[in-house]
């Protein structure tokens, strides 16, 4: 099967840790390779933001194609809006000239803008993956959210126009009923982790020191919660809190996040236990999740969350905020413990609790373990996906039928 995917933001070739590069782009590189595997033919479209970067790109079995849209420069996603017309008529363009594909998989709203308009003029059935809502950033960020004014009302009439929207955990399906789209239009596909990098057995970066690890992994940003885990410290003695993740490690100092950070360990008298480490090249991440004995994942919101699965197939158990996907991930009671949202307090309750037993913390990591490599392996969410693109491919519909003025 010749399968395309639209990532207009979040290239499969970018560093991760950027402000706008983190899960998804770790989900489409790991989903097209695994893909790949399977015996299909896979191109991820992307936005060019380097004017020498090639238009083509061979990346694990896969292709990676730079689509000429606007200005050959880095920009934040919540500028790409204006472009999307221009990324759905150069890919089309290519399409029919070039490589016509069975289905077209689009990651994140704007990409299924761009998706739907080309697939209009090449008839080719639309797959959707949000990755995350406007709706649900609006609420928990309010003012603050910098999400282009149509975003909402676009997401909804995208799903009721694709051929099929994959959501990602349960939490995500109540989100799209209130947002009007069809139950039956929606089918639950996780994403998944690389169960052959992310494994129990292997080297972990050194410790240096008898204190418990606190491993927490993500983009140097506020809703990632860090600031409630170095609240949470005082109440987790001889433990560290080691934060991977943002800028290089050079370039931490000069990060406003970090600084406000480091501050906040200062005012709570834990500095020396905190640890900014910066960015962490992505095949090193094995070792830094082998070395913790917890992983805390404490987001405000968090639209699935990869980095709990990886230290779950890791053999780590996890202490996570019981918000969107980490509902379905992590399992309370048995691979890790769900807490609420926004508690220093309770969060430093569950962190005391499972460093202070050790046998809780070999279960817990052994059943994270089993959990990962059988529900969440990319084989297995690939093959999950394979069947639902068939499906859409053997019905043919016609081009969808969504409104001209929908891409800007």
């Amino acid at each position: 099967m010749r399968i395309a995917m639209i990532s207009e933001h979040a290239s499969p070739l970018s560093a991760l840790g950027g402000v706008d590069a983190g899960g998804q782009n770790a989900h489409v590189a790991a989903l097209a390779a695994a893909l790949a595997e399977l015996g299909h033919q896979v191109r991820v479209y992307t936005r060019r933001d380097d004017a020498a970067a090639p238009p083509v790109v061979a990346a694990h079995g896969f292709e990676v194609v730079q689509v000429a849209a606007g200005p050959a420069t880095t920009l934040g996603k919540d500028e790409l809006l204006p472009y999307m017309g221009a990324f759905a008529q150069w890919t089309a363009a290519d399409w029919r000239e070039h490589w016509q594909p069975d289905v077209v998989h689009a990651h994140f709203w704007m990409s299924g803008l761009a998706a739907v308009t080309a697939a209009r003029a090449c008839d080719v059935p639309v797959v959707l993956t949000y990755h995350a809502l406007g709706s649900v950033k609006r609420r928990h960020q309010g003012a603050a959210d910098t999400s282009p004014a149509q975003r909402i009302a676009y997401e909804r009439e995208l799903g009721r126009v694709v051929d099929r929207v994959v959501v990602q955990c349960q939490d995500e399906v109540a989100e799209l009923l209130l947002l009007g789209v069809p139950r039956s239009r929606m089918t639950l596909v996780p994403s998944g982790v690389d169960i052959v990098r992310f494994r129990a057995d292997g080297p972990a970066e050194p410790r240096g020191n008898h204190r418990s690890r606190v491993l927490t992994v993500g983009r140097l940003v506020e809703r990632k919660g860090y600031e409630d885990l170095i609240r949470a410290l005082p109440a987790v003695p001889d433990t560290e809190l080691v934060v991977v993740g943002g800028p290089p490690a050079e370039r931490l100092h000069a990060d406003p996040y970090a600084q406000r950070l480091r501050a906040l360990a200062e005012q709570h008298r834990v500095a020396e236990r905190v640890h900014l480490c910066g960015a962490v090249a992505a095949a090193e991440m094995p070792r830094w999740y082998r070395s913790a004995d917890v992983l805390a994942a404490t987001p405000w919101y968090e639209p699935f969350g990869l980095t709990p699965l990886e230290a779950m197939a890791c053999g780590v158990p996890v202490v996570a905020t019981a918000v969107g996907g980490l509902t379905d991930t992590v399992v309370d009671g048995i691979t890790g413990d769900l807490v609420a949202p926004r508690d220093p307090r309770g969060l430093g309750i569950a962190l005391r609790r499972m460093l202070g037993d050790d046998l809780r913390r070999v279960a817990y990591g052994a059943a994270a373990a089993d959990r990962a490599v059988h529900s969440y392996s990319w084989q297995r969410i690939a093959t999950l996906l394979v069947a639902v693109y068939t499906s859409v491919a053997d019905r043919r519909p016609t081009s969808p039928k969504f409104p001209r003025e929908v891409v800007v």
